[in-house]
């Protein structure tokens, strides 16, 4: 067996998602001490929920996310998740972000990723961080 695989229990997995999700309207808003918070939060939230980070990369008007989860975990509930705790928290700390009518779109992009090598997905992260 490929040794990205997990083993637990009675099922053996490799579920990998590749998430991304942007501020309203796009706006710069995820630079400097608001990008660390958010990577913190993100963090959190992946610990809380033995979810794997692969690949990380918080752009100023967007996040791409490739996360490792579980079988018992709803694509939807990754990015709910996130932006629900970091919206309610970054809006409390950070005074440019309380006066957003909200901090996060409706919108998510969701994609599986299968078996993709690190490699590929940082060469794909460093090509949308130059655009």
């Amino acid at each position: 067996m490929h040794e990205d695989y997990i083993h637990e229990q009675h099922a053996v997995h490799h579920i990998l998602y590749h998430v991304i999700f942007c501020p309203k309207r796009r706006r710069k808003v995820l630079v400097g001490p608001v990008h660390d918070r958010l990577q913190q939060i993100i963090e959190e939230v992946a610990h809380e929920h033995q979810w794997q980070i692969v690949e990380l990369a918080i752009q100023p008007d967007h996040v791409h996310l490739f996360i490792q989860t579980n079988p018992y975990t709803l694509p939807t509930d990754i990015a709910r998740l996130i932006k629900g705790r970091s919206s309610h928290c970054m809006r409390e700390e950070f005074q440019q972000l309380k006066q957003m009518p909200s901090l996060w779109t409706r919108s998510t992009f969701y994609s599986t990723a299968g078996f993709v090598s690190q490699e590929t997905i940082q060469t794909y992260i460093e090509r949308q961080s130059k655009s």
